[in-house]
């Protein structure tokens, strides 16, 4: 099974699989994994009391319209908020940049999908939001918050946020076809729900100091990695906690999350019981779930 990227597969201390297809310590888009990140920045926040989880989002997002009256934090962790996914925003151009209050004032135009708490429905602009929330609270800008909280505290010195503005080591999105695609704005649009750029072994620091309590204490990382609201979906991801699905892939928990942005597709696995811990980059649309779900039966045996 082979899949263009790179793939890190560890039990305890023993590499199970690794393999890279482009230079070691190239970095790729996280995507969507990018979202665990963010719930982490908002739980330090939540774990220094400067903000609660039951906060409105209206308390620290000014203008915020009145159907967002009882969003909360939790809400847009839990993707229960009501707010609609990128196609629920047919205006918003994922790759074009836009001015902050541009992008907010057209999540605020969109009606809600139900009231907040009523199910889950994933959301990535709700994600958007969270990160907005950080950057308020701590007076900065998002990507500095990660760097200096998050990254740097677990030694991810590879990984970083937002566009790549000149850096070097940073793989280039593949379409289908196997020619470039244009990445996606990572500055703003996609800004705590798709910004974060790693590599396999940076991964597998942030999933074990996370389990290793060297960010957040226990009440913190269970909110993180337990099941928060039900999804809805297969055993393998019925529930959501913050930033993670959980479930059970063949009889064994794990929380684990996939990503996919223009050119990348990305996931990272944690299954405790095993002390397997997975992560998977790949620059192009043409890695498949069905290379994934082989890569994971080759795992488990």
């Amino acid at each position: 099974m082979s899949i263009r990227g790179a793939v890190l597969v560890v039990r305890g201390d023993a590499v199970l699989t690794e393999s890279a297809g482009d230079p070691p310590g190239t970095r790729y888009q996280l995507a969507s994994v990018s979202k665990q990140f963010t719930a982490a920045a908002v739980l330090l926040q939540v774990q220094r009391g400067t903000v609660r989880l039951d906060d409105p989002v209206g308390r620290w997002l000014g203008g915020s319209p009145p159907a967002w009256r009882d969003i909360t934090l939790h809400h847009l962790l839990t993707h229960t908020a009501g707010l609609g996914h990128w196609h629920d925003h047919p205006a918003i151009d994922l790759g074009r940049p836009i001015e902050p209050e541009e992008l907010l004032a057209a999540f605020h135009r969109a009606p809600l999908r139900f009231p907040p708490g009523a199910r889950w429905y994933y959301s990535s602009p709700g994600y958007v939001l969270l990160a907005h929330v950080v950057q308020r609270v701590a007076d900065r800008p998002y990507r500095e918050v990660l760097d200096e909280y998050v990254f740097a505290p677990l030694g991810m010195a590879a990984t970083f946020a937002g566009n790549p503005a000149g850096r070097t080591e940073v793989a280039a999105g593949h379409g289908t076809d196997g020619g470039p695609v244009p990445s996606w704005e990572l500055d703003v649009v996609n800004m705590g729900a798709g910004d974060v750029w790693s590599t396999t072994g940076d991964v597998l620091r942030w999933i074990d100091g996370l389990r290793a309590g060297r960010l957040l204490t226990g009440e913190f990382r269970e909110l993180m990695l337990t099941e928060r609201v039900a999804t809805g979906k297969g055993p393998d991801e019925r529930g959501y906690g913050y930033g993670w699905f959980t479930g059970d892939l063949d009889g064994r928990h794990w929380f684990h999350h996939s990503g996919e942005n223009a050119g990348f597709r990305a996931f990272d696995a944690c299954l405790p019981g095993s002390d397997i811990r997975i992560a998977v980059l790949s620059n192009t649309d043409a890695t498949s779930p069905d290379q994934l779900r082989d890569l994971l039966a080759d795992v488990l045996g």
